[in-house]
């Protein structure tokens, strides 16, 4: 005798051959369709009560409604087998499908299509790699180093500028770079204080 799977050697089903002297059929009756049966009898009873169906119960004889049927039904549940697994487990599965999500990431319901994360605002500052000054503005505190031939400018030369100044949107210093931008044999530090603005104006190139 093959085996092909445990499955049907240990998972056995209950069945009922006799309640107290009254002997049931010789295959007994599962269990399972003993439960099948009380849940359709208690859906038929609850569903009578509505208007919509309560002509459509008068119709029936009572033996038909309340015995006959649900056994049918109940019988018929009972042999259904889905991928193996018996009416009420399959049904259950369906039911979770159809209300489970129909995307997993990491085996969690991701966000909205329409939502996306963003990442802040980073600020990317030139290294003067670039031989040339970059157009920038900066507000301190902080320092700034300068290794090419400049000019430095702005209200008092570095100093903080008047009300009237900020409002109108001067900068506190400026740098310009001098033609034809040379290297400087060593470099200058620019101290800036809190709230202190700079703006680097780079040499732009002559039109030819």
């Amino acid at each position: 005798m093959e085996i092909r799977s445990y499955r049907s050697v240990f998972d056995l089903e209950r069945r009922l051959y006799r309640i107290d002297r009254l002997r049931l059929n010789p295959g007994g009756v599962p269990v399972r369709g003993i439960v099948y049966f009380l849940a359709i009898l208690s859906i038929g009873l609850i569903a009578q009560r509505l208007p919509w169906l309560a002509a459509i119960a008068r119709v029936m004889p009572w033996y038909l409604r309340e015995l006959a049927l649900p056994a049918a039904l109940a019988t018929v549940l009972g042999v259904i087998r889905v991928e193996g697994r018996p009416f009420h487990l399959a049904a259950q599965a369906l039911l979770r499908h159809q209300l489970g999500p129909r995307r997993l990431a990491g085996a969690w319901r991701p966000g909205a299509p329409r939502e996306r994360w963003l990442p802040p605002d980073i600020v990317l500052l030139p290294d003067g790699s670039e031989g040339h000054m970059r157009s920038l503005r900066y507000t301190g505190p902080g320092a700034v180093l300068v290794t090419v031939e400049h000019e430095r400018g702005g209200s008092r030369h570095g100093r903080r500028a008047s009300g009237l100044a900020r409002l109108a949107g001067c900068a506190d210093v400026t740098l310009r770079e001098l033609p034809p931008g040379r290297t400087l044999t060593r470099g200058q530090v620019i101290a800036l204080g809190p709230r202190t603005r700079l703006v680097v104006r780079r040499l732009r190139s002559p039109v030819r």
